[in-house]
């Protein structure tokens, strides 16, 4: 059985706490802290439990997330977008009032954080500005994106509520078609419900650019993210997708025509560092090794892994005892792990991720490229598994030759000069009346 099928994400991240590494030149460290430390970092997806934004379990202590306040300072990365996630289901109310709920319950949960548990931590930040002020109090940033914009259901209304609740972005479907768009899955069947973008769909892009929400084209159909620029008055972005061109196969990534339309439209595609995106076939030899080192093990141990189905069954002290001997399956099997998989089937890794970034500076030029990490969404590659490995992927930026300025660009100033064009953009319609 391949325990990477059968367990839910969160329970096989291989999570690295790892210093920078050795046998890299110290100086090219030390010019890569300077430069980071100089810079604001923001990543622009992390998904959040709504479990870890509580008084007993919060992100001000070191919980068992890729993203949390420690692993923020240990790393330095200063910004993070929390995503307001909702997964696609049913076209019809009861459809759309789940989603609304869920929706809530996560806007809540983020304002908690900056207002109630941490705000002398983490404040919220509404515009580029509230960003370069709260980084200079030395807090850390939060911000707020929406993946998939199925809560709003068919009340146009909820696109302005959504930006007073501190939404910045927002995608119009995730893995599923949404009432408003197409989503990428449609390439799995070549079944759409839309051809493109609904004609709602298209009353929200118009909304979502008088009222300042970035329009993110993450998961949408091509077609559907090329009608949205063509539509959009103001720049869109990506807010988790790498290039399609390095690997063909993922429908997620944007292909160089959506790339060079992007370009032309003046956003950003925020290059993202989830394996299976970055390099499905070598993360799938990499799984494929690792899952059979993982079966060895818990047969030396006599531990039967069972299904996803079997866990969700098992009464709460059954599951806890079960979740245990696995973590103790995964750490003993750690080290060959490392070890077997280094030649025959290495993991993807910072290296690899920045190619990303490499082939996107050329194609479409600096000023449209940033990062973004998809952290506790499924993201994280060998060296940026979570957020207090952050300085590897600017010491790997400054290996390949960007200057501080361009580094800057590509962490932060290309992102925030979008929300500020955005944001232009919707005073002018508004002031239109």
């Amino acid at each position: 059985m391949n325990i990477l099928k059968t367990l839910p994400l969160f329970l096989f991240m291989l999570i690295w706490a790892c210093a920078p590494d050795s046998s890299i030149d110290p100086e090219l460290v030390a010019k890569a802290e300077k430069i980071q430390n100089s810079v604001i970092t923001l990543d622009t997806h992390v998904d959040i439990n709504t479990g870890n934004f509580t008084e007993e379990k919060n992100y001000t202590m070191n919980l068992d997330t890729q993203v949390d306040l420690p692993k923020m300072e240990d790393g330095g990365l200063d910004v993070v977008f929390l995503i307001v996630y909702t997964g696609q289901g049913e076209l019809d109310q009861e459809g759309f009032d789940a989603a609304y709920e869920n929706a809530i319950s996560k806007f809540d949960a983020i304002h908690r954080l900056t207002e109630e548990l941490a705000p002398d931590q983490i404040e919220l930040a509404l515009t580029s500005d509230d960003v370069r002020r709260i980084h200079a109090a030395g807090k850390k940033v939060a911000m707020i994106g929406v993946e998939n914009a199925y809560p709003l259901g068919m009340e146009l209304d909820r696109v302005k509520e959504f930006y007073d609740r501190g939404a910045r972005y927002m995608s119009l479907s995730h893995n599923g078609h949404s009432q408003l768009s197409d989503s990428n899955t449609g390439e799995r069947d070549d079944v759409w419900l839309h051809n493109g973008l609904s004609d709602f769909g298209k009353e929200v892009i118009a909304e979502m650019n008088k009222w300042g929400i970035m329009i993110d084209l993450s998961h949408p159909s091509k077609k559907a993210n090329m009608q949205t620029m063509e539509l959009s008055k103001a720049p869109v972005i990506a807010s988790h997708s790498s290039a399609r061109a390095l690997d063909p196969s993922v429908s997620r990534n944007l292909d160089d025509e959506e790339l060079m339309m992007l370009k032309e439209n003046g956003g950003v595609v925020q290059t993202v560092a989830f394996r299976s995106y970055v390099n499905s076939e070598k993360h799938e030899a990499y799984r494929e090794a690792a899952a059979k080192i993982e079966e060895e093990i818990a047969e030396e141990m006599g531990f039967e892994m069972v299904s996803r189905d079997s866990i969700r069954q098992m009464s709460t002290e059954t599951r806890s005892e079960y979740f245990a001997l696995y973590q103790e399956m995964q750490k003993k099997a750690q080290p060959r792990i490392e070890k077997e998989t280094e030649t025959t089937a290495p993991s993807v890794n910072v290296e690899d991720f920045v190619d990303h970034i490499d082939y996107m500076v050329d194609l479409i030029g600096i000023e449209h490229v940033g990062i973004s990490s998809d952290f506790d969404g499924g993201g994280g590659v060998n060296g940026w598994m979570d957020a207090s490995e952050t300085l590897n992927v600017t010491i790997e930026l400054v290996k390949r030759g960007y200057t501080q300025e361009q580094i800057e660009m590509i962490w932060s100033g290309n992102l925030l000069r979008v929300l500020d064009e955005v944001q232009k953009v919707a005073a002018e319609i508004q002031a239109e009346g």
